[in-house]
Order: C-alpha cells, then sequence, then structure tokens
C-alpha cells in the first residue's frame, strides 16, 4: 500500500515535533529539515493542528509542538486522517467490482494494514527508531550520515 505524499508529510511533521518536543518549531525549520516547501507543510500543519494533533502557536515566538503527549498520538488513527477513503487499487471505478471477489480481499488487506498501525503511538515509532540519530539527520536537512551499515565512518575514496 502507497500512502500519499500528504499523509508522508504528516508523519514527517509528527516525527519532527516528536523529536523536539522540548521546545516549539517552525514550519521553516520543519521544512528545511525535510527538503519539503513550506507552503506543503504550513497546510499540513494546519490539517494537524485543526484535528489535534498539533498546537500551533501564533506570534513572535509562536511555533508548532505537539497537542498531547507522544504516547497518546494514534499512528492508525492519524493516518486514517490524513489518507480519508482508502481504496486500495480503485475498484470503486472497476465494471467487475460487484461480481469480483478481489474487492473483499483488498478490503480485508486494509483493514488489516490500519489494524497493525492502530497498535502503534507515536511514541512507540520513536522508541522503536532511534530518536537520537533522528535529530541528527533532521539537523542535517533530512540527509543521513556517510556511514556504512555496520556503523563505521565510510571511507573517502
Amino acid at each position: 500500500m502507497r500512502l500519499t505524499r500528504y499523509t508522508d508529510f504528516a508523519i514527517r511533521v509528527m516525527l519532527y515535533l516528536a523529536a523536539h518536543e522540548d521546545r516549539l518549531c517552525s514550519i521553516g525549520e520543519i521544512a528545511e529539515a525535510h527538503g519539503i516547501s513550506q507552503n506543503h507543510l504550513m497546510k499540513v500543519a494546519s490539517d494537524l493542528a485543526g484535528s489535534a494533533y498539533v498546537q500551533s502557536l501564533r506570534g513572535r515566538s509562536g511555533g508548532l509542538r505537539l497537542a498531547r503527549p507522544a504516547d497518546q498520538i494514534n499512528i492508525g488513527h492519524m493516518i486514517r486522517h490524513t489518507e480519508g477513503k482508502v481504496d486500495l487499487v480503485g475498484c470503486g471505478e472497476c465494471p467487475l467490482a460487484p461480481a469480483c471477489g478481489m474487492v473483499c480481499v483488498f478490503k480485508d488487506a486494509v483493514e488489516n494494514f490500519f489494524v497493525t498501525l492502530d497498535q502503534y503511538s507515536l511514541a512507540d515509532i520513536m522508541a522503536k527508531g532511534q530518536p537520537e540519530r533522528l535529530r541528527l539527520i533532521l539537523a542535517r536537512g533530512g540527509r543521513p550520515s556517510r556511514q556504512s551499515r555496520s556503523g563505521r565512518a565510510a571511507s573517502a575514496a
């Protein structure tokens, strides 16, 4: 299943805020960290604020932060919100849909996808990853360091 770019950006915003939950973060710094347009992120952040995933504070010292603790933000619910109705392969437009057994299979696949996502909070996602390394990557504008898979610095050729 492929998520929309909008959902991708929403996840990135949430990860950034979770990695920097000790302070307010600006749209500009989040956009720069991920190398994406501020205009796109403003739309995403506005939607996340309107649906109580993030809190947006206006003004000179304003910014974004998580609206509630990361362990209270369910990833499945958030992705359902940003994705809207999910039609895995476009069965709604297919003339075979009324008689095709794949419609049920695809529907089950989507339901199971969300059942899995529903098991995780934003805090779980942060714990499964490497929060300190994530902060370093974000500080470099979303570019990982030049290290081999073993974690040793790559040698210059």
